[in-house]
């Protein structure tokens, strides 16, 4: 299996990911893990039809997904896993999921977040779930198309994380 992409990005499949990603990287399979989407039969529906007809879709829920990753069901897919949350990427990691970069595409404002870049808002369980990855030696980076500079979010995870005092 080759993991091309774990990414995070609260909009999931979009025109982004469709026109900048999925052409950029060649990718044969979209594994969107949420167990929320996996429930909501009308949102698979809608990023079913996102979907380009040359790329597979799976929509599975965070157990499902550790699973068959970990027993490599997309052994010989171009794989782009996609996630609404960072909080989901932790679940898949204690599952015994290992990745070892996350780009981060998409984490819009909303109410109780603080915008930390133009595309990253977060609220203190985002950070504290971004300080577990970076504690787990992932890297995170952010940037919204590929052909776009990598810009490694880390050092304002931990700046803002010393602002919530979740780390020193």
């Amino acid at each position: 299996m080759s993991i091309e992409i774990v990414r995070i990005d609260d909009r999931l499949i979009h025109g982004q990911i469709v026109q900048g990603w999925l052409k950029t990287i060649h990718i044969t399979t979209i594994l969107v893990v949420s167990d929320e989407v996996a429930d909501d039969q009308m949102q698979q529906v809608l990023l079913s039809m996102a979907v380009p007809s040359t790329v597979k879709l799976a929509i599975k829920n965070i157990k499902d997904a550790s699973c068959e990753i970990s027993n490599d069901v997309y052994e010989e897919e171009k794989l782009m896993i996609l996630f609404s949350s960072p909080q989901d990427i932790i679940k898949m990691i204690d599952n015994g999921v290992k990745f070892k970069s996350i780009n981060i595409g998409g984490m819009h404002f909303a109410h109780g977040k603080k915008q930390l870049l133009s595309n990253l808002s977060v609220d203190s369980d985002d950070v504290k779930s971004f300080v577990t990855l970076i504690s787990n030696g992932i890297e995170l980076e952010s940037r919204a198309l590929p052909q776009d500079d990598r810009y490694n979010i880390m050092e304002d995870i931990k700046i803002e994380a010393r602002n919530l005092n979740i780390i020193e």
